[in-house]
């Protein structure tokens, strides 16, 4: 039973996208509207008797007002189960609340319309939107990944990596002992059979490499590092298909071959020391978030790897979905991957640790890292995941090769706030390199347009050109 405290404190947060204010039952139609538009959202409650400026009033009520509320949420289709509950006030009058879950068989019509509470408002939903979510509704049952692949045998299947699945699902306690070794056994373990017909999802996990561009082109990664922040000059450029798990390890490969290192002169001990700009544990959870939980009903999908000197890009085919924006990602929220048996098999592989928590552990690991959370946008049939690095990378190229003592320069130029002094400069390098020889390597620089030298004397201090620090 509800309190009169606790009803304040309701009407205290304002209407919202969970809560809405009628101030009488003879606004019942639009409540149910709101309703109908909470079942297609996140849930909620309508109050009746609270005006919209949060003065509770209450009304009259009797049991034929319960009746006509009844009778209203009737009218929503699927059938729904709401709580309505009568709050007594002081005046004798009652305030009723009808409270609503976020409906599990989505998309919700009340007498033929179907709503979404958008804000402190509802609106119609277009047709776009109804047959985004009743694709979701049947996608629990019937989706692209648990439909047979047709023509398909144990035969034109990846026998040692499907073995190397199941002895590392053991190893991490994730599958008990099968007592058997017989492929199509333990494919029937991991739920990628039907009858005695192998699932599109097994193809994908482990069809053959030298199949996979006629049969399912989809299963395919494009691999690509730029020289600059565009797309004008390739510097690496590959394109790959395979099984998921192949396509896994080209990716990690091709990223320890390519990332950008941050060197640093280490305080004491006169070495470099070299570390990748983006820690490699944060891009493999991406890249497993996104061979999970992409789109691979278009035989035009991809997943696709950037690297670019600001930025690094994760680019999987298909969109958000289950009422998911990019911001709740970065919160905790319900684990519903689009293909749940291919996740699976990726979580018994130890790809992933725990369903849900992908971005968050994405958050932590780039926290620890020292960098910026990665960014999750939307673009036109794709989802990107951007990693930001949290300090100067210096170019290995300008209008011709740099040495190494002139990208380390670069670097502890970039990091210096306010520009540096040559002194300054030579002692971070380490010391190992006479001043003669860093002078006139930063001459070399200042005439390629890389770094400026303001002031004079003693107080003159090297810093990054304009041009170069953008």
């Amino acid at each position: 039973m509800t309190s009169p405290a606790l009803l304040a404190r309701w009407v205290a947060l304002g209407e919202s996208e969970t809560q809405e204010f009628k101030r009488s039952t003879a606004n019942l139609e639009r409540g149910t509207e709101t309703i109908c538009g909470m079942l297609n959202r996140q849930g909620g409650r309508v109050l009746y008797g609270v005006r919209p400026s949060g003065d509770i009033e209450g009304q009259q009520t009797s049991d034929r007002t319960l009746e006509k509320i009844t009778g209203e949420l009737g009218e929503i289709e699927p059938p729904i189960f709401p709580e309505v509950e009568r709050l007594m006030l002081d005046s004798g009058q009652e305030v009723l609340s009808v409270s609503v879950s976020r409906g599990t068989q989505r998309p919700y019509a009340y007498k033929g319309r179907a709503f979404l509470r958008v804000g402190n408002s509802t609106k119609e939903m277009s047709r776009e939107e109804y047959n985004a979510l009743l694709f979701e509704r049947l996608h629990a049952v019937q989706r692209w990944e648990n439909e047979v692949a047709a023509g398909w045998t144990v035969a034109m299947l990846d026998r040692t990596e499907i073995t190397r699945t199941l002895e590392e699902a053991i190893r991490r306690g994730r599958v008990e002992e099968p007592g058997t070794r017989d492929t199509f056994e333990v494919l029937r373990g991991l739920s990628l059979t039907k009858g005695d017909q192998l699932l599109r999802a097994a193809v994908v996990l482990f069809g053959k490499d030298e199949l996979m561009p006629v049969e399912y082109p989809q299963c395919f990664l494009r691999l690509a590092r730029f020289r600059g922040n565009d797309r004008n000059e390739f510097l690496d450029n590959k394109q790959v298909h395979g099984h998921a798990f192949e396509l896994m390890r080209r990716a990690e490969r091709f990223l320890i071959d390519n990332l950008p290192i941050a060197g640093r002169i280490v305080p004491g001990l006169f070495e470099r020391q070299d570390d990748p700009l983006y820690p490699l544990e944060a891009l493999r959870e991406a890249l497993a978030n996104a061979f999970c939980h992409r789109d691979y009903s278009s035989g035009g999908g991809s997943v696709g790897v950037a690297i670019y000197d600001d930025r690094l890009e994760i680019t999987s085919t298909g969109g958000l979905h289950f009422g998911l924006t990019p911001a709740d990602l970065w919160e905790p929220h319900e684990s519903q991957p689009w293909n749940p048996l291919i996740a699976g098999a990726f979580y018994r592989r130890g790809y992933i640790e725990k369903w849900g928590r992908g971005t968050l552990k994405l958050a932590e690991l780039t926290e620890q890292a020292g960098l910026p959370r990665p960014d999750i946008a939307l673009m036109p049939g794709a989802v990107v995941v951007r990693f930001w690095p949290s300090r100067y990378v210096a170019p290995s190229r300008l209008d011709h090769s740099l040495s190494e003592t002139q990208q380390l320069a670069l670097q502890v130029i970039g990091r210096a706030t306010g520009g540096i002094a040559l002194q300054d400069i030579v002692e971070q390098l380490g010391g190992t390199v006479e001043e003669r020889r860093v002078r006139k390597d930063l001459q070399l620089l200042k005439q390629l347009g890389a770094i400026a030298l303001h002031g004079h004397g003693r107080g003159a201090r090297w810093a990054l050109a304009e041009r170069e620090a953008r």
